[in-house]
């Protein structure tokens, strides 16, 4: 374990007059530090860069690993791509500036809880994608391109979820995926849906896989997280997944010393042999 430096409130990019910040968590450590960006949970509607600080953030960067927390637009004020877009504006902003900070820029993570994993995943499958790159900060020169990504408890099937029954949708409530995708007819919605999908965007070129999700989840079922870890596999990406007996979503033991060494063991291992291999190939860093 590492002392922890927090850094709050570094502005990423601005956007209708709302700034959009991160948290540095900075540990003492001989740099570049390997890096990952953190996206909260809270339906696309709440939640904040903070949450989690003392339980889950500092003793990740404890770890060896520096943790920058993004706050992105919250629904019903912002729907789909925005959050999006405003992630991958985090990525680039980090590329362009993180070595100021003593960070690791050639190689980058992102990990996600809930409808953060969602969001960190889908970015993750879709690296300068015209139609979810946006046009966010000053920084459009940068890649989003990721090479980890860590995702908890996240949905990752919007086309089930979204053509469920009135029973489903009380059994598994609620819908929150309506008020991310915003007003539209049922078509619309439902090719928002499939697009939105990171379960229908895995390839064989997408970055390593840790994804954790609890047995008893009854907001976002295992079944949803196995499915997706199966559809990476079989297409040759490489999945980790851990199945936690007995947790339900955002369950405290996520937070365990165990599922943070878990989580950050393998951030470390893909960023440090990524940002080497690519040190090694590329002229340029954080290009």
């Amino acid at each position: 374990m590492t002392n922890v430096t927090l850094i709050p409130d570094i502005t990423y990019a601005k956007v209708d007059g709302k700034v959009l910040q991160l948290d540095l968590y900075l540990p003492d450590i001989k740099g570049p530090v390997p890096t990952v960006i953190y996206l909260h949970g809270g339906g696309w509607g709440r939640g904040d860069k903070a949450d989690n600080a003392e339980t889950r953030l500092k003793p990740a960067a404890a770890q060896g690993i520096a943790v920058l927390s993004a706050n992105y637009r919250l629904t019903p004020a912002a729907v789909y791509p925005a959050q999006i877009h405003d992630v991958k504006a985090a990525v680039r902003w980090t590329r362009a500036h993180g070595a100021e900070y003593g960070l690791e820029t050639d190689a980058l993570g992102l990990w996600g809880v809930s409808a953060g994993a969602m969001l960190a995943s889908l970015a993750g499958l879709t690296p300068h994608d015209p139609a979810l790159e946006g046009i966010l900060g000053e920084d459009r020169d940068q890649s989003s391109l990721v090479q980890a990504i860590a995702h908890w408890f996240g949905p990752t099937d919007f086309v089930t979820t979204a053509t469920r029954t009135p029973l489903e949708a009380h059994i598994v409530p609620p819908p929150f995926e309506r008020a991310l995708f915003g007003p539209g007819s049922d078509d619309e919605i439902a090719a928002k849906a499939r697009e939105a999908s990171p379960l229908y965007r895995v390839s064989a070129k997408a970055p390593p896989f840790l994804i954790l999700h609890g047995d008893r989840d009854r907001m976002v079922p295992i079944a949803d997280a196995e499915a997706f870890h199966t559809a990476l596999s079989r297409c040759g990406a490489h999945s980790t997944f851990v199945s936690l007996g007995g947790a339900g979503h955002e369950d405290p033991v996520f937070n365990s010393a165990l599922n943070i060494a878990i989580t950050v063991a393998f951030l470390r291992a893909n960023l440090v042999s990524s940002a080497t291999s690519l040190a090694t190939f590329s002229p340029q860093r954080g290009r």
